[in-house]
């Protein structure tokens, strides 16, 4: 019986697959229980393999999909998928200028968006509801395209983003957690804060599946607009804070990892 709610409903679908990612959130932010604080060394290698993880799956899970969608009018293929690539880097290029935030391991002097008199806890916290919003929205579109092209393929892409998030947001919980810890917050108020920013993940995932939901052309249009802000979020963000220590190679060599991983399992489970 379970069973069959499960595979019928991409409602149950993406709250399950949004509750694993919250929850791997939430472990990496329990980290502070067990050190206070977090080496320069292991905070580049796990942002580069966040990055790696982000950018596989971004390619795998949403925009071969998208390509592979059909399209009922005379547009060509390309065109929703572009258009929605670039709509999503813009969408998070605007949100990074207008939000204030602040990224793991920069000094509060280095905010960026809008001016405030925000402390840095509540600035971390921003800087990762950045990233959780379009990988919220990537799962709720990817188990609506599954839904809607009722094809085994898109299922097992879109479960495959879900581990892949959830993967990814291990590391993001620590690096949110732990700088708190190491400012002298309590482990419990460090955590809190950590495990925080997941909770936009399920929230911005029923957004993006409703909206696919209701308006099906939107599909390949949803799908680029969801890598788009995932890359742009890699790029931007994750890939220049990984290399800001001193340990480029190691943190390259992670990004490598994490996209061979989730290339892997996208041709195993696909």
């Amino acid at each position: 019986m379970i069973n069959t709610v499960i595979a019928s409903s991409p409602f149950i679908q993406v709250l399950l697959a949004t509750g694993f990612t919250w929850l791997m959130t939430a472990l990496g932010a329990a980290t502070v229980f067990l050190t206070g604080k977090i080496g320069r060394k292991t905070l580049d290698a796990s942002l580069g393999f966040a990055a790696g993880v982000m950018i596989s799956v971004s390619f795998f899970s949403l925009l071969l999909p998208a390509i592979e969608t059909p399209l009922s009018s005379n547009i060509p293929n390309w065109f929703p998928v572009i258009t929605g690539f670039l709509l999503g880097a813009l969408f998070l290029g605007l949100s990074d200028r207008l939000l204030p935030h602040v990224h793991p391991g920069c000094p509060i002097d280095e905010a960026e968006g809008i001016k405030t008199t925000w402390k840095r806890n509540r600035l971390l916290v921003l800087a990762m509801v950045l990233h959780h919003i379009p990988e919220g929205l990537a799962i709720g579109v990817a188990f609506a395209a599954s839904a809607l092209t009722f094809n085994p393929t898109s299922l097992a892409a879109a479960v495959t983003l879900a581990i892949g998030m959830g993967i990814h947001n291990f590391p993001e919980g620590m690096a949110v957690a732990m700088p708190m810890r190491a400012e002298g917050k309590s482990a419990f108020k460090s955590f809190t804060y950590g495990q925080l920013s997941g909770i936009f993940e399920p929230i911005s995932a029923v957004i993006g599946l409703i909206l696919v939901a209701v308006f099906q052309p939107l599909l390949p249009y949803a799908l680029g607009f969801a890598a788009g802000a995932m890359i742009y979020v890699a790029v931007e963000e994750l890939i220049p804070e990984c290399q800001r220590g001193n340990h480029t190679d190691l943190a390259t060599f992670s990004l490598m990892m994490g996209f061979a991983l989730m290339m892997g399992l996208n041709i195993t489970l696909g």
